[in-house]
């Protein structure tokens, strides 16, 4: 059997136990978690304890009111959404507009109806349900601006949120930060002779060589056609060699076969790093790594070459 949805979570502040007692009963046959809160600081701790879908409560609270629960939810918790639907005593509609400008979805007049309240709650359910599923989706597309396509690894629009980040980091904390941008040997060769699908599966083979050779603290990325850029920090000059010694080796040696022929790829990689004091900008530690693969294609391929210093 399939496993029961997971309660939604329900938080309800009231300093009267009366009235906690009747929302909660209100709601003890549909699918919810209570959670009760007698005052308003209580209810800001299970909320930022919970984070709950759905919130009912009353406005006047000894210590925190309705009203500015509402207004420090919406101000603290911007990237979650809840629904709140404020209980009052007074019908007076310039109260109720307060309320409903301070945050909250809905209202309801103390004494209410247990059946109201449950028709009042199931609707903002099904509205913070499309919240959610918004976020969800918003959340996926940002992942796919900053995500290239065939190799699912970061493109280059994640290195320029990542990268001067790091550098800002480095410059400050006084760690080496070196950018390796590495191009694919003759690759048009490889697509000419074998098609594009082949060359997309090259692509691929390269992208998981480098993403199994990446620590999860820097970056891997495929930033056009057959080139890639790789970001390490916290490592020296000899550790960085070794590093890219290994993606280079390991690649070599990788075997595609297309219509009963076997062929091999290499891949060429130039280097630079910087340890600094000094604001320094990251697109010209990537233009000092252009100049030293150039230098690695110059020199036969299938190489690593560092940046002058």
């Amino acid at each position: 059997m399939d496993p029961s949805p997971p309660k939604l979570k329900v938080l309800v502040a009231d300093d009267s136990p009366v009235y906690r007692k009747l929302v909660e009963q209100s709601l003890v046959h549909d699918h919810y978690a209570v959670l009760l809160a007698k005052n308003g600081q209580q209810a800001m701790d299970l909320f930022a304890k919970h984070q709950p879908a759905l919130v009912i409560t009353d406005w006047t609270m000894p210590d925190i009111s309705g009203v500015e629960l509402c207004q420090r939810i919406r101000r603290d918790y911007q990237q979650f959404y809840a629904y709140i639907i404020l209980l009052t005593a007074n019908t007076d509609k310039k109260e109720v507009i307060e309320g409903l400008a301070s945050g909250a979805d809905d209202y309801l007049t103390k004494p209410f109806h247990p059946g109201e309240l449950q028709a009042r709650v199931r609707v903002g359910r099904r509205i913070a349900d499309l919240h959610h599923q918004l976020q969800a989706k918003n959340h996926q597309l940002q992942e796919m601006a900053l995500t290239d396509p065939l190799t699912g690894l970061p493109n280059r629009r994640a290195i320029d949120v990542w990268a001067p980040r790091q550098l800002s980091a480095a410059t400050r904390h006084g760690f080496p930060i070196w950018a390796i941008v590495a191009d694919l040997d003759h690759f048009k060769s490889i697509n000419d002779s074998y098609g594009h699908d082949t060359g997309d599966s090259v692509l691929k083979t390269f992208a998981e060589v480098l993403k199994s050779n990446t620590r999860q603290s820097n970056i891997c990325a495929r930033v056009g056609g057959e080139e890639f850029l790789v970001v390490l920090t916290h490592v020296q000059k000899e550790n960085v060699k070794v590093a890219i010694e290994r993606i280079r080796e390991e690649f070599e040696i990788q075997k595609f076969t297309v219509a009963g022929h076997t062929f091999c790829v290499t891949a060429s990689f130039g280097i630079a790093g910087l340890q600094a004091t000094a604001p320094s900008d990251f697109s010209d530690l990537v233009s000092r790594a252009d100049a030293a693969l150039y230098t690695a294609k110059h020199k036969g391929r299938n190489r690593i070459e560092f940046a002058m210093e």
